[in-house]
């Protein structure tokens, strides 16, 4: 096939993606739509799942990681209620993909991942697909990056025992953060808005997700 044909069949798996996985199942934002009908998912899953890339279902991306289902990189990116001012921190670097995904809706991403094999994969990523906003650290997600502090939103890409204080503490006044909480085997997607002191948190979906490891999640 040639490139043009590949590119172009890749374009036809991403809006039948968008119809049937998010569309009808009740993702509504128009950013989330856009930015997901564009970001490459095969380049982020690699080359051995480029033919499953846009199946709905996680992907395996080695060193006990996952590319999650495109659904739930919709549902989160939904619920964080994103503007073009935003700048935003992502906890889980992975295969880059809900980074992407970010970037193509706000004004910068910070991304914090634990796996240098991972964090340089993604940053190559990043660069041969043109995301110039996306800014990567090689570090324990669960402290945060509190020089680049505060932000306007927050998702965890891993599932926490409970919301990591850090990462509360960088969270902007009036912010939103996004996270799986619950067991090592079992979630639901946690929503926190800062109200000045206050904190005001509701639940949604089920999930399921890799633990998140550090001093403020599992230990590994």
């Amino acid at each position: 096939m040639a490139p043009e044909d590949k590119e172009n069949n890749y374009k036809d798996m991403r809006e039948e993606m968008v119809t049937t996985q998010l569309i009808r199942r009740g993702i509504r934002d128009f950013n989330v739509l856009c930015a997901m009908r564009k970001v490459p998912r095969h380049v982020f899953a690699g080359p051995s799942n480029a033919g499953r890339a846009y199946a709905d279902m996680a992907l395996d991306i080695g060193m006990h990681q996952t590319i999650s289902q495109p659904y739930m990189v919709a549902v989160m990116t939904e619920l964080l209620a994103l503007s073009n001012s935003d700048k935003v921190l992502e906890i889980g670097t992975g295969s880059g993909y809900q980074a992407a995904v970010l970037s193509e809706i706000v004004a910068r991403v910070c991304t914090v991942e634990r796996i240098e094999s991972l964090a340089v994969e993604a940053k190559g990523k990043f660069a041969e697909s043109g995301y110039e906003n996306i800014d990567v650290k090689l570090a324990d997600g669960t402290l945060g990056w509190p020089e680049e502090s505060p932000f306007d939103k927050i998702i965890i890409t891993a599932a926490a025992p409970d919301i990591p204080e850090p990462l509360i503490a960088q969270l902007a006044t009036y912010g939103i953060l996004i996270a799986p909480v619950g067991d090592r085997h079992s979630q639901s997607l946690l929503k926190i808005v800062k109200d000045g002191e206050t904190i005001q948190k509701s639940h949604h979906v089920p999930c399921i997700f890799v633990p998140l490891i550090g001093k403020y999640g599992w230990a590994d």
